[in-house]
């Protein structure tokens, strides 16, 4: 579970509801009609910006938004120094059943396009291809709940105009009045509480997500040519480490000295 996702909605929505409490009582800040025009008509229009199929697709990254499944940089870069290291002893023949181990379909795809004797540049045309439309699939995501973000102020907006001339079409009803201002006020709180508590930064972390996941991918493309050249796997860990932060560079140096002392004792 990604806590920083599902810290964030909490705290959001406990710090609202808190506000509210203070103020009065929360009952007057609920509205089923402004939640019908707010989430209803968000979601119809997103409808007709994209095919149902895309729209639908939006569910798995959700998953992906509040689980916390980030592959670990450095375990990925020490896994291609291992790999550098049995291909420089036992041949990249040794790297196919190794690579089926992995649970990892990008990586043991191209070592076996290695294992198989595919061109280098034509390993890194392919992977990179991959690469590309993965990409692709990741910024749909992110443009439907962009999409959502900016078009549930909207709603809320239209809301209000709807609350607006319900009041002004019976004036001599109090009771009428009061319905329209309400629904008026409240759709718009739920129009830019949607988009800036929800949407947008959906959006935000989806992004985050799919730009480490792809530096990891290249990570994996590097390494995987320098396997296949036949690079000295010092120099291997030392290019792939370029990869990397200073801090998770210093990390991976202090997992290695206090690997290194374990195995003397």
């Amino acid at each position: 579970m990604d806590l920083a996702t599902l810290l964030g909605i909490t705290l959001g929505i406990g710090l609202l509801v808190g506000a509210i409490l203070l103020e009065g009582d929360i009952r007057a800040y609920w509205s089923f009609s402004s939640v019908l025009i707010v989430f209803g008509g968000t979601f119809a229009a997103t409808l007709i910006n994209f095919s149902l199929k895309q729209v639908l697709s939006v569910f798995p990254l959700l998953r992906v938004a509040f689980l916390d499944e980030e592959t670990d940089s450095v375990e990925v870069i020490n896994t291609l120094v291992e790999f550098a290291e049995s291909s420089r002893r036992e041949g990249l023949l040794a790297l196919e059943e190794k690579a089926q181990a992995i649970d990892e379909p990008f990586l043991q795809k191209g070592i076996q396009l290695v294992v198989d004797g595919t061109d280098a540049e034509l390993v890194r045309n392919i992977l990179e291809i991959e690469l590309v439309f993965l990409e692709e699939r990741h910024r749909l995501g992110q443009r439907i709940f962009e999409q959502m973000g900016a078009l549930s102020p909207a709603f809320g907006m239209i809301g209000t105009l709807i609350g607006l001339i319900g009041m002004l079409s019976d004036l001599n009803d109090p009771d009428q009045i009061g319905i329209g201002m309400a629904v008026a006020l409240i759709t718009t709180l739920y129009g830019a509480v949607a988009s800036n508590l929800i949407f947008l930064p959906i959006a935000g972390k989806l992004r985050i997500k799919s730009d480490e996941e792809i530096l990891i991918k290249q990570v994996m493309i590097e390494g995987i040519l320098s396997i296949q050249a036949g690079e000295n796997p010092r120099i291997v860990e030392e290019k792939l480490k370029s990869f990397l932060s200073p801090l998770e560079r210093a990390n991976s140096e202090r997992e290695r000295s206090v690997e290194g002392v374990t195995a003397d004792a």
